[in-house]
């Protein structure tokens, strides 16, 4: 037997030579692991794959039956967000939000159009953070929130229809990255970071000084119910990821760049960076006085948060920070140091007398500040007390615990960290089921790794990446399911199943589609019985009714030239009876689910007979259901 199998046998059963050093050193390496999950015992390798096997019959999920979760995954370069049922890991959806969908016809519609706005004209983006909405700390399962870095935009997704329903693209910044919501009383504002320095106005007139004070990033919060920007703070420094407390009061950013650079070296120069706090009261109170500007066309208020401000606190961290994370008790914020071996745990109750500024130095809310490994970037919690810690460079995952953590930072000799599981390769986030609410279970965690290596079939020169499921509910992690994912989904989001309420078929009087009657309505036209073809010039609208397996109008004619607007009602009353409309060679494409009505627009540039068809399969006379479009010559 080679080594390189043994060695993959070894990590099957969570015995990797870094892996018995780390996951089972909580058995005897106290220095490393720094505790006795084991009580002091090793396990033996029949025990501990016992363990594992017990765990991953956790994850089977029998046909028939459901998973207990939802996850929600940011689908990274695509731009979409998929919908995973946990802990089958089970795909179910994929939501399409910054990017161009065929088989919805995300992107290509009329109603998705219209959300998009004219951010339409981008064919990419970069969805980051997906987060849902609050009432009193815990999920509503109203609406989920998710950035796009690429464009500088925030968009919200109905979560009973699974769309997207609104979205703004943030003015005065680039790269919204950071995103989260406020928890209490409920989610008013979306909060977004952007995350790159740039002059202002940013017009080309003056970039010769790239160190003046009109060069800056800011804080942002999203009004949630209006997807309108409500305000802006400018900062020092640049901003990284947020979080909010659960007082409703503050939320806080990191600092990776505090030297305002634009190269490696001059992001490295400070021997510090930090965490900055916004108090959220005063900075509507300013606005509410008056104490703001605008810049250039928008109307959004902008109040000054740097150094002095009242509106804010920079609180010192070691340097490059990068996650920000809320303890679900509300107790603390945790900074996670990415070049230093330290997270930062900032006692929100003390962020009061910060303010107020009662304090000598603002290091004074930091309580503790545990070694953990290299490379920490992202902290998640469970219901016990305990945090776990993504260890970038280490490619490991540290289980510590809080109380015992502040305990060691005042000097008493206690061990902190619980336990250290490899995980492969690389995380970045992790996420912990209902931990980013008040009602987190302890029960999952999901860890996503950005590489993979040899943990799958080789796909070629660009390797899929490798999600990691965890079981958490006993005293040890226990790795129990691998699953390779596309193009760096960059961190999910779980909420029980109860917590999720969708739809079946979609209701005739949804705001989705309202504009889209309203058009019908002027054109005396009533969408549930109505098959005609409106000309208006060169604009031609055809009213169609679609039930399994036909459309209302199976041939139209058009001239060369016109611009066309095809909408459908599909009138079957039965769930997953989808129908589609693609008209064939012209980029055409879209999905109309039972009750839903759907348009799309188009140029019929080319004369002759063109085929349509039902692209969703919808009955046994499926292939059945078509029309033509003849275009006559100009």
């Amino acid at each position: 037997m080679s080594d390189r199998k043994t060695e993959r046998d070894d990590e099957k059963l969570g015995l990797s030579r870094r892996g018995f050093l780390g996951a089972t050193a909580a058995t005897g390496l106290t220095a490393l692991a720094g505790a006795t999950a084991l009580g002091g015992a090793v396990m033996s390798r029949e025990s501990w794959a016992a363990a594992v096997k017990d765990a991953q019959q956790k994850i089977h999920i029998e046909p028939g039956e459901l998973d207990e979760y939802y996850g929600f995954w940011s689908g990274g370069h695509s731009g979409e967000v998929r919908v995973l049922g946990v802990p089958s890991m089970r795909e179910l959806m994929r939501i399409p939000v910054f990017n161009v969908d065929s088989a919805t016809g995300w992107g290509l519609t009329d109603e998705s159009r219209r959300v998009l706005g004219d951010s339409a004209r981008f064919l990419n983006g970069d969805s980051h953070h997906p987060h849902i909405s609050m009432t009193d700390g815990r999920y509503d399962g109203k609406y989920l929130f998710i950035n796009d870095k690429a464009n500088s935009r925030v968009a919200r997704i109905r979560l009973d229809i699974m769309k997207c329903d609104k979205m703004v693209t943030v003015p005065n910044v680039q790269a919204i990255h950071g995103l989260r919501l406020q928890k209490v009383p409920r989610t008013q504002y979306v909060f977004c970071n952007g995350e790159f320095v740039i002059p202002h106005p940013n017009d080309g007139s003056n970039l010769k000084n790239l160190d003046a004070a009109e060069r800056y990033t800011m804080f942002n919060a999203v009004n949630a119910d209006t997807m309108e920007v409500a305000f802006q703070v400018i900062v020092d420094g640049n901003l990284d990821n947020t979080d909010a407390d659960y007082s409703g009061k503050y939320a806080a950013a990191t600092c990776y760049n505090s030297e305002k650079a634009n190269d490696l070296a001059g992001m490295m120069r400070n021997e510090r960076d930090w965490v900055v706090v916004f108090n959220i009261p005063r900075i509507e109170a300013a606005i509410k006085a008056g104490h703001f500007k605008t810049l250039g066309d928008s109307k959004v208020p902008v109040v000054d948060g740097r150094a002095g401000s009242e509106l804010t606190r920079y609180i010192p961290v070691p340097k490059n920070p990068h996650g920000l994370n809320t303890s679900p008790d509300g107790r603390f914020f945790i900074a996670n140091g990415k070049l230093s071996p330290t997270v930062s745990m900032i006692e929100i109750a003390r962020l009061d007398d910060l303010f107020d500024n009662k304090l000598k130095d603002p290091r004074e809310v930091v309580i503790a500040e545990p070694e953990l490994g290299l490379g920490p970037l992202h902290t998640t919690f469970d219901n016990r007390g305990n945090a776990y810690t993504t260890l970038f460079i280490d490619s490991q995952v540290v289980k510590w615990n809080l109380d015992d953590a502040i305990r060691a930072y005042k000097g008493e000799k206690v061990a902190y960290i619980r336990q250290k599981l490899d995980v492969q390769y690389q995380p970045g986030h992790n996420h912990a089921s209902l931990t980013e609410s008040r009602d987190a279970d302890g029960k999952w965690l999901v860890v996503l790794c950005k590489f993979s290596k040899d943990r799958f079939l080789p796909v070629g020169p660009l390797h899929a990446e490798n999600d990691q499921l965890i079981d958490i509910s006993g005293e040890e992690m226990r790795l129990v399911h691998d699953g390779p994912t596309f193009a760096e989904p960059h961190d999910c989001i779980l909420a029980h199943r109860d917590q999720i309420r969708t739809k079946k078929i979609w209701s005739r009087d949804d705001p989705f589609f309202a504009d889209t009657v309203a058009m019908a309505a002027k054109d005396g036209v009533k969408l549930e019985t109505d098959n005609k073809v409106i000309r208006d010039g060169n604009k031609v609208r055809v009213y169609m009714t679609s039930t399994a397996p036909t459309y209302g109008i199976t041939e139209f004619n058009v001239k060369q030239g016109d611009q066309v607007t095809v909408v459908i009602t599909n009138m079957d009353m039965i769930e997953d009876v989808t129908h589609g409309f693609c008209m064939v060679n012209h980029g055409v494409s879209m999905e109309i689910s039972p009750q839903q009505t759907s348009s799309i627009t188009f140029t019929a540039d080319k004369p002759g007979v063109h085929w349509y068809y039902c692209n969703w399969f919808c009955h046994a006379l499926h292939m059945e259901m078509v029309g033509r479009m003849i275009v006559e010559p100009a």
